[in-house]
């Protein structure tokens, strides 16, 4: 069985230690990486990933995992909220699927709530900022045990 998280990151998560750090912090989108792989390696993962601010290559990063991921982390950023193409292409994922956030979407603007993941994943973190993250890789490790 693959040992491979991907962790996807989606639109303007590349900004992330400079845009709006009231909200999602101070770090860096690296820093949030290389925690993670700390994280994941301690649980004998190994981890790939990937952020791009076009929807489509979040798509075809998922089609590319099945059969090669044993799980996907995904914060997919705004497209949360309006990408039900991302969430048919998670639908078809056959492994661990988790939904990772920095804030909580439910407590903020009313379009945030809606989460066309939602429904794909075995489940959703969120609201905990870069313990998000660290969550995740627990849950991935947990679920695959």
């Amino acid at each position: 069985m693959s040992r491979e998280i991907l962790l996807l990151s989606g639109p303007n998560l590349d900004e992330l230690g400079t845009r709006s750090p009231e909200i999602y912090g101070h770090q860096t989108l690296e820093e949030h990486v290389d925690r993670f792989g700390a994280q994941a390696k301690a649980h004998d993962f190994t981890v790939r990933h990937l952020q791009s601010n076009f929807e489509g290559d979040l798509i075809e990063a998922v089609h590319a995992a099945n059969g090669v991921a044993a799980a996907i982390v995904i914060n997919a950023g705004a497209l949360t909220h309006t990408s039900w193409a991302l969430a048919d292409a998670m639908a078809s994922f056959s492994g661990v699927k988790i939904e990772i956030h920095l804030s909580n979407p439910a407590a903020r603007e009313p379009f945030r709530h809606l989460s066309t993941l939602a429904g794909v994943v075995n489940g959703s973190i969120a609201g905990f900022g870069a313990l998000s993250y660290d969550l995740a890789v627990e849950a991935v490790a947990r679920l695959l045990s």
